[in-house]
């Protein structure tokens, strides 16, 4: 494996998309974002995830937001993009694309329209996206987020993937809320690299191998979670321990305002960039008197610190 196609170890932010006010993307804003957000601590960003807003985007969007971002000096080692839609075609167009712009990897999820497809289709269908990409560089990262998608990657589909093609099938974004899933991968699934979805149980996947996590709230408290993997990897235990508690409280506040439309708010909040506080239909923007609820909320329990902030 050359170096491009290392793995990334750390946190990894799943961009949020800003918007202009005819919500075409703001290119300059997204791009001054990803690069606070590695500079904060993150090890990768996965542009056009769910909390990108990503199945609101088209596919040139997506392909030129990509292209701006390169051009703006982020290095493409650290992305691994959003790829997988609900056919085919448009999938292979947009993973051939992060290969050939040498992303670390394509994020990739289950053809998710038809529900209750049998293993085998999926099985087909990124057997099919792996034959047409046709690319040694390639690496896939499946995208497991059944209480979105409704689809699914079961543990037997995932072993079959992995001894099919074991060097294009090499990770998994773990976005079930299923610790007991997680721990499944990490541990029956052997040289799959996973990433929960979420810093809820980053300690415990650390302590199972886990090289980090690609969680929604990075947007804000990439130092935060950042910390508790460094605090990990220096093996100290008490002070990781109680960081993790501190930064799953805060998660679960995020929560409960909704990550996209939270996270926009209190980046506009902070920025002074009232941007950030579009998002694209069916979403709706927080309230200004929610917004500043929860922003009020994070000073006054989380002592939310100004050096964490946008």
């Amino acid at each position: 494996m050359t170096d491009r196609l290392e793995p990334i170890r750390g946190v990894m932010a799943p961009i949020l998309t800003p918007f202009n006010a005819d919500l075409t993307i703001a290119h300059d804003l997204f791009a001054d974002h990803a690069h606070h957000l590695i500079k904060s601590g993150c090890a990768g960003l996965a542009p056009f995830g769910t909390t990108g807003e990503a199945l609101s985007l088209g596919i040139e969007e997506r392909i030129v937001a990509l292209e701006r971002l390169l051009d703006r000096g982020i290095d493409a080692k650290q992305l691994i993009p959003g790829t997988g839609l609900t056919n085919l075609p448009d999938t292979i167009r947009l993973t051939r694309h992060a290969v050939d712009r040498g992303c670390a990897g394509a994020m990739v999820l289950p053809p998710f329209y038809f529900k209750n497809v049998p293993d085998e289709g999926l099985f087909t269908y990124f057997a099919s996206l792996i034959e047409r990409v046709a690319s040694d560089a390639l690496r896939l990262y499946l995208y497991h987020i059944p209480p979105v998608a409704q689809v699914g990657f079961s543990i037997e589909l995932i072993r079959r993937l992995r001894a099919a093609f074991p060097a294009q099938i090499v990770g998994i974004k773990d976005s079930s809320g299923d610790w007991g899933n997680t721990q499944k991968l990490l541990t029956e699934v052997p040289g799959l690299l996973v990433y929960p979805g979420s810093e809820l149980p980053l300690l415990e996947a650390l302590s199972l191998g886990a090289p980090g996590c690609i969680t929604a709230t990075a947007n804000i408290n990439a130092p935060g979670i950042a910390e508790i993997i460094s605090l990990h990897r220096s093996s100290k235990t008490a002070e990781a321990k109680q960081r993790h508690e501190a930064v799953k409280k805060l998660r679960l506040k995020i929560q409960e305002f909704g990550p996209i439309p939270a996270q926009k708010f209190l980046l506009s909040m902070w920025s002074g960039d009232e941007r950030w506080r579009h998002v694209r239909p069916p979403l709706l923007s927080l309230p200004d008197a929610v917004g500043r609820q929860l922003n009020s909320t994070l000073e006054r329990e989380f002592a939310f610190a100004p050096s964490s902030r946008a």
